[in-house]
């Protein structure tokens, strides 16, 4: 599978927790999508043809773009790459941009997925997250999303917010599976280096809350989420039977991605699997519309991925997903987990962290509370042996 990935870095306002690349208003956005459109010119000619699984447009806040603007995007898409007749086609949503009007144009298009941010269903969370809408807008915006045709629907929400409590996180999972959407991504609250929040925690204006409640936080999720037939498939991440976000699931899996925009990255394997170079765009719209009005792709930088790189992004992928393909890796890598790092697996699974199933080493819900410790202990423990990036065969 292969996806695309389109950054529409524009927000009405900026969110105080959000780090990705975004511009507040929307004053540049026709001399955006003049660059946009040009660099996915210039990219479809140096291209194979490759048939694309999945379209993603995130940003950012991309429902502030016309449905207009959707339609030259996807068209340029259409006419520099293949994409599949049954593509799964993402538009990332707040429920304080939209109007039945748009949705029902966005569906018109081919968009047929849409990730809605919520982020809470209470106004005191909304309004500390910087969020531009309230809790009346996010029930609308879903009504108005399956009035108009969308069937499937994602709903992004985020727990351990500061002065968050248990309760409080409780109800917005039982709303959340009132409203019975296909997806559910549920996210704990980073605060992250040079974002408001992170200025507001350092100078005591708010408090994080402590990890033991983030921990049981993240334990209802899991508990709540399940018992409403959600499949837990990601560590943050949790769908009906049939509606995984082939987008994400492609990244997950290591699979090949395309991206636009400022601050995009893109990824492509060498035919053996086993290397590949990651490579993405400036983070500045700028420096992205200058170097595009030139006619020269806006990359900011590159990086080889060797075999011994690869082997940790796989490790790490899997465990936060579908599991190790045991088998996988030992073609691929010549290694082997059960042989290089058995102790320590043998210790996951006796403290019920982990099981082998179907060929899978795979987290339990007790281990996906301490993914990231499992994650670094594995990757320590099996960069200590030999390891020569060859073929099993």
């Amino acid at each position: 599978m292969t996806s695309l990935y389109v950054h529409i870095p524009f927000c009405e306002r900026k969110c105080l927790y959000c780090d990705f690349y975004s511009v507040e208003g929307a004053e540049h956005v026709e001399a955006y999508l003049d660059a946009l459109t040009r660099e996915i010119s210039l990219c479809g000619k140096c291209g194979d043809r490759t048939t694309f699984d999945t379209v993603f447009f995130g940003g950012g806040t991309p429902s502030l773009l016309s449905p207009r603007h959707f339609e030259r995007i996807l068209s340029h898409l259409d006419t520099a790459f293949r994409i599949a007749q049954d593509a799964e086609v993402t538009l990332e949503t707040n429920p304080g941009t939209v109007t039945e009007e748009k949705l029902r144009a966005y569906r018109a298009l081919g968009v047929n997925r849409l990730s809605v941010g919520i982020q809470s269903f209470h106004d005191a969370d909304l309004r500390l997250l910087g969020r531009i809408h309230d809790r009346a807008e996010a029930f609308r915006c879903l009504d108005l999303a399956r009035r108009v045709g969308f069937d499937n629907l994602g709903l992004d929400l985020i727990y351990s917010v500061p002065g968050q409590t248990l309760a409080q996180w409780e109800d917005n999972l039982a709303t959340a599976a009132r409203l019975s959407p296909q997806h559910v991504a549920a996210y704990s609250l980073s605060v992250e280096e040079h974002t408001p929040l992170a200025g507001q925690v350092q100078t005591g204006e708010v408090h994080a809350n402590p990890a033991d409640l983030e921990a049981r936080m993240y334990e209802r999720t899991m508990e709540v989420l399940r018992g409403h037939g959600y499949d837990h498939y990601e560590v943050s991440n949790y769908a009906l039977p049939g509606f995984r976000c082939r987008h994400n699931c492609a990244y997950w899996s290591h699979e090949d991605y395309l991206g636009f925009g400022p601050s995009a990255h893109s990824f492509r394997k060498t035919g053996d699997g086993r290397s590949g170079r990651r490579w993405w765009n400036t983070s500045d719209l700028a420096t992205y519309l200058e170097r595009l009005g030139r006619g020269v792709l806006p990359m900011g930088g590159e990086e080889q991925v060797g075999p011994r790189e690869m082997l940790a992004e796989r490790i790490l992928l899997g465990l936060r997903s579908g599991g190790l393909d045991v088998t996988g890796l030992g073609a691929d890598f010549a290694f082997d987990p059960k042989t290089r790092c058995g102790d320590l697996l043998d210790k996951m699974i006796e403290d019920g962290m982990a099981a082998f199933r179907e060929g899978r080493l795979r987290l339990t819900p007790k281990g996906f509370l301490v993914c990231d410790e499992i994650c670094r202990r594995l990757l320590h423990v099996a960069g200590q042996g030999r390891f020569d990036g060859g073929s099993a065969a």
